[in-house]
């Protein structure tokens, strides 16, 4: 039987450079799990492997898509699940921190149907007219039961739920089995973790290094795309605020530290709920390994 190892944890850990060990030591190509690291005009703010790094181990998911283009969760299953049947190998390796991606590639995700283009176009238009009020208005008639559990605060949540009563006739709550899927594959969850202080710290000067490397000038570059969904992400939203005058430089930067750092709170949370998740920290490797060798 075919074996994933899942390499996880909270941003700044240290899951690329254990991956690429892994992948090294076991002849095998890397499946990227970071929902951002897939633009590739999300380089810097995103950690993106180096090209250092792309050359000792080769990657999937890295780079393969444009902003322009439409991508989510179920997307990303698919095309996990057709790469692992082509692959022959004993073990493969899926790395990252993107909750939904490796609960969609270990558990399955609901199969919501992708949203067409007017649909997702009218429900924007109209967000910017109305306001998110209006519109959970029209959730709570149209989905009562899902309006209340969504996130009424979180537009693209509410947006999403709207987008599926409007194309499909159906409640979004309709589609939403949570039903476990059975994988012909076992999986290995190696949580990555360190001392909160340490954690911080790395989370610190990982985002100074960023904006060494030039994060700036690549969130210069995407003004015009400000609007598209991947870049609303930490790191470029402070600098598009920053570029609109509402901050200073410095304050968007500490600004990056800290939603960083909730952020990692939360991958956290999310991880540790998973009893079948085996914990390290990175330095670990011998440990990781000899943990892993008892599924050969």
């Amino acid at each position: 039987m075919q074996t994933l190892i899942v390499i996880t944890g909270p941003t700044a850990v240290g899951k690329t450079a254990l991956t690429i060990e892994l992948a090294q030591h076991y002849g095998i190509p890397v499946i990227n799990a970071d929902s951002r690291q897939i633009y590739k005009e999300l380089r810097i703010g995103t950690a993106s492997p180096t090209e250092q790094q792309l050359k000792q181990a080769k990657h999937y998911f890295v780079g393969s898509r444009s902003i322009d283009e439409y991508y989510n969760a179920s997307m990303y299953e698919q095309e996990v699940l057709e790469l692992l049947s082509r692959e022959s190998s004993t073990f493969h390796v899926l790395s990252g921190g993107s909750m939904m991606y490796i609960d969609a590639v270990c558990n399955g995700i609901d199969d919501i149907p992708t949203i067409r283009d007017d649909i997702r176009e009218e429900l924007k238009q109209r967000y910017q007219s109305e306001g998110l009020e209006t519109l959970c208005e029209d959730l709570k008639q149209l989905d009562p039961e899902h309006y209340a559990i969504v996130d009424r605060q979180n537009y693209r949540r509410v947006i999403h739920a709207l987008e599926i009563c409007y194309q499909t006739g159906r409640t979004y709550t309709s589609f939403r089995t949570q039903q476990k899927k059975v994988r012909p594959f076992r999986i290995i969850k190696i949580g990555l973790n360190r001392d909160r202080n340490e954690l911080y710290n790395r989370i610190n000067l990982r985002v100074d290094q960023m904006m060494t490397d030039g994060l700036l000038d690549e969130v210069r570059g995407l003004l015009d795309k400000r609007h598209v969904n991947a870049l609303n992400t930490v790191g470029y939203k402070e600098l598009f605020d920053y570029l609109d005058g509402r901050w200073s430089l410095d304050e968007a930067v500490e600004r990056i530290k800290g939603n960083t750092r909730r952020y990692a709170r939360k991958q956290l949370t999310w991880f540790k709920r998973d009893a079948t998740m085996k914990w390290f920290h990175p330095d670990q490797q011998k440990e990781i390994l000899n943990y892993i060798s008892q599924y050969e």
